[in-house]
């Protein structure tokens, strides 16, 4: 195998070192902390509801096993967000809606840069809310 030398670096910890930083400006691109220090950033929104029509299994289970509870202030994320810090519990704030959310589910794997808030069984709050973009606030969760 041959190593190359640029600026005193070996060829491979050179690249692994432009690759991590690369990664690491990536997701500072993505996640912007200008309010407060908390890290904010805009996604996809829609609305789902706790109703058999709606899920696989049992509509009040979520992800991570939380009953969820018409009436709770919740959302779910996509997968990619929970590698940002949106990790069970944390605390979400959504520009334009009143509260604080906790992030309790999780969405298929399907979905990037996207949130699902929780509507308890209101399938036209849900239907109304639609699909848009909104930014979100959020603040790391405790450690257990």
């Amino acid at each position: 195998m041959a190593v190359f030398m640029l600026n005193g670096f070996s060829g491979s910890r050179y690249y692994t070192r432009v690759a991590v930083l690369s990664c690491v400006i990536a997701t500072l691109a993505i996640v912007d902390c200008a309010h407060h220090g908390e890290p904010s950033l805009v996604v996809q929104a829609s609305a789902y509801n706790s109703l058999r029509g709606q899920t696989s299994g049992d509509p009040t289970l979520a992800a991570w096993g939380d009953t969820l509870v018409p009436g709770m202030k919740v959302i779910a994320v996509s997968r990619d967000l929970i590698e940002l810090g949106l990790t069970r519990g944390t605390r979400v704030r959504i520009e334009g809606l009143p509260g604080e959310f906790r992030v309790l589910d999780k969405m298929g794997r399907r979905w990037k840069r996207r949130i699902d808030i929780y509507m308890g069984e209101d399938v036209d709050a849900a239907l109304a809310f639609g699909v848009r973009e909104v930014r979100i606030h959020w603040r790391p969760a405790a450690p257990r």
